[in-house]
This record gives C-alpha cells, structure tokens and sequence, in this order.
C-alpha cells in the first residue's frame, strides 16, 4: 500500500512546546517508549501467561503487582487497565444499568459519559451547572429528588468529572458523593484530568469508581485507562463468567464480563507500567504546574479583551479563554484572518492551538519547565503588542 510507504516521523513535541489540552499530559516517558519497542507486539505480555489466564495476574512482566499497586495509589481496594477510560463507563453502566433505568451525569461532562448510558439503554439526567461553571451538591441532591419523582426511584449511577473537560474547574467531588449516598447511589468519579497528574484518593473522596485516561493524563500509549472500585463495588464490576456452553459444557474460568475476559495487553499496558513510577512521582508536584500555568494565564488575562472564562484563581493547568474582545478582533482584519494567531505561535515554536480558533479556545501548561511557561508568556504578549492589542 502506498499509504503505508508515507507515514512521517510525528515530531510535534520534539520540536515545539505544545498546548494541545488532551495530549500534554499523555506524552509518554522515555521508559515507555524503550518498554514499547520491546513489547510492542500485540500478544507480547500473553508470553508468561498461566493458570488461571488472566492479564493481571501475569508476573512477568509484573502486571499482577502493578494492579494492585495502582489500587492501593487510588486509595481503592481493586483496580482493572481498559482501554480507555470510555471503556470504564461502559463497564459500569453494564453492571448496574437497565433499559429505561435513570443515570444523572454532571451538565459538563464529556459525551462518552453520555454514550455509555445510551449503550445500555438507560435514561441520562443532567445535574445542571451554575452561573460560573460549576457542579454542586446542592444542584445533585435536587436532580436525585427530580428523578424519584420522575420514575419512583433514584438514579441508578451518578457520574461526576472532578475536573471537567470543558473549563478546566474543579468540582465538589466528596459533596456530592455524600449527596448520593444518602440515596444510595453508587458514584462514578471521572479523573481522566486528574488521574496520573494530581493525587487523587477515592476512598476519601466518598466515590465507589475512580476512573482514569493512560492516554490523557498517565503518560500512556492510547488506548489505555483504569477502573477502580471499592471492594463492595468491585464484587459487581469486576464479576466473573458463569457462562456454560449448553452442548459442549464448556466454563471459561475466573474470565471477568465487563472486560470480555482480558483487557490491555502489548504497547498500551507495558507503556502504562513503564511510565507508572514517573507518574506516581509528578502528582506531588502540582503546584509547580499550577504555578508555570499561572504565568501564562496572568499574560493573556493582561491583554486587554482577554476574558478567562474557567475559574480564577486556576486550580487546574486546563484553561479555557475568550479572545473575542481580542485576537479575534485582530483577525477580522488580519490578511490571515483567525489563523494570524496559530501562525504566529508556530513561527515561535509553540503548538497545539487549534488552527483558526481567535474566540474561544483551550489550553493545557502541564509538564511545562518554568522557562517554557515564562516563553508562551512573553510569545502571546509579544503577539498581542504586534498586532496593536494593549497590554496592561
């Protein structure tokens, strides 16, 4: 195929600072790189695999004790590798949800929530958001309320993203999960923002679930994320087969349903064990990141008509701003309208911007060095004064 013949080296993070908001906290370690091109091949982990045949119980390489460090690192009592944390949804929608069966999902979450209730056939309910983008208890407690009225029983699942995809703010996780559990819902904490780049503790977060993204913010080849459940919990999602064929007889040992026996194996999951301890070393330092975001977000606040519209001061290295009043303004004239401004960023070494975006767009400092973030700074107020934008 010719197409094979012309796929180019990607050199996106070599030769550029990137901002892309999903990407920048999935670039793997050197670790996992050299792990990958050793056991890249897609059976490769099945090579010490022996009774009772299932992925995490191989020790060689060590994916039996990787799952139950990672467990113990979420503050939960078992924990799964899937193939992304949508995979994760699936699974627990599958264990507890029934056709026409109510789900409550926050108003910000990502649409793979949404699909993973529709799979299953349930009915989603949103927990609305409030002026300033945020989800709270008090507006889970109401929408509980809304749904027993609405079908004579409580939400069978309750989702929520600590960190929402959409701004970048942090949500009242551990109220709302005592909200829900006084109506005995079971919680589903969405972490693929914080999960591998800020400490996250399930159990004293209050939730049943903790999921998170390899490939977004684990340092992970893709498609790669975890599942973690309280030992309660874990009895239901992780169950294993009762099948028996009716003419052959057959049983299919300790198999577990939800992940149709095995989960990760090859690149995703010896990336994801390669680049574990790195990972577990960075959470302790998210101050520094908010500290480099903090920098370039102060910039861009000080360029008049900038408006950051995620919560201020940052409690995530996600941001989402307005340029409407700004570089937007500029682009209605510019020769290279709304691309001036991905065009004059790339001219400097900077990536990951959407082509075109001079209004609303997003961006993502984490695991920049300080004179990365001091760089980006000084680049868009460098732009901003070029293109006769004030700076204050």
């Amino acid at each position: 195929m010719k197409c094979a013949a012309n796929i180019d080296a990607r050199m996106v993070d070599e030769t550029a600072i990137n901002l892309d908001p999903i990407q920048v906290a999935g670039r793997l370690t050197p670790e996992a790189m050299k792990a990958m091109i050793a056991w890249g091949d897609g059976y490769s982990v099945c090579d010490n695999c022996r009774k009772p045949f299932r992925l995490d119980y191989i020790q060689n390489p060590p994916l039996k004790e990787f799952h139950v460090e990672l467990a113990e690192w979420l503050g939960m009592d078992q924990a799964r590798t899937v193939p992304g944390a949508r995979r994760a949804f699936q699974q627990v929608a599958g264990t507890y949800v029934e056709k026409g069966e109510p789900v409550l999902i926050g108003a910000l979450a990502h649409y793979t929530s949404y699909l993973s209730v529709e799979i299953v056939q349930g009915v989603v309910r949103e927990i609305p958001r409030t002026a300033d983008n945020h989800i709270t208890a008090e507006a889970a407690a109401n929408r509980i309320e809304d749904v027993i009225r609405e079908f004579g029983k409580a939400p069978k699942l309750l989702y929520i993203d600590h960190v929402d995809y959409q701004f970048g703010n942090m949500h009242d996780v551990a109220g709302i999960a005592k909200v829900a559990h006084q109506y005995d819902v079971p919680v589903l904490y969405n972490g693929v923002y914080t999960v591998g780049v800020m400490p996250v503790n399930g159990k004293k977060l209050g939730v049943d679930f903790v999921v998170g993204s390899g490939h977004k913010s684990m340092a992970s080849p893709a498609p790669s994320g975890v599942l973690a459940a309280t030992e309660e919990r874990a009895e239901e999602v992780f169950r294993t087969t009762r099948m028996t064929g009716d003419l052959t007889g057959r049983t299919f040992g300790i198999k577990e349903v939800g992940i149709i026996g095995c989960s990760l194996m090859g690149a995703p999951i010896v990336g994801m064990l390669a680049s574990f301890p790195k990972v577990k070393a960075r959470v302790e330092h998210f101050d520094e990141e908010l500290a480099n975001s903090k920098i370039i977000v102060d910039a861009l606040k000080s360029i008049e008509g900038t408006k950051i519209l995620s919560e201020y001061p940052r409690k995530h290295t996600l941001t989402r701003v307005d340029t409407t009043g700004s570089f937007d303004v500029v682009a209605q004239t510019h020769k290279k309208r709304g691309f001036f401004l991905s065009s004059a960023l790339g001219k400097k070494g900077i990536t990951g911007i959407i082509p075109g975006a001079t209004k609303v767009w997003k961006f993502n400092t984490y695991g920049m060095t300080r004179k990365q973030a001091e760089y980006v700074a000084d680049t868009y107020l460098a732009i901003a004064e070029e293109n006769g934008l004030r700076v204050a």
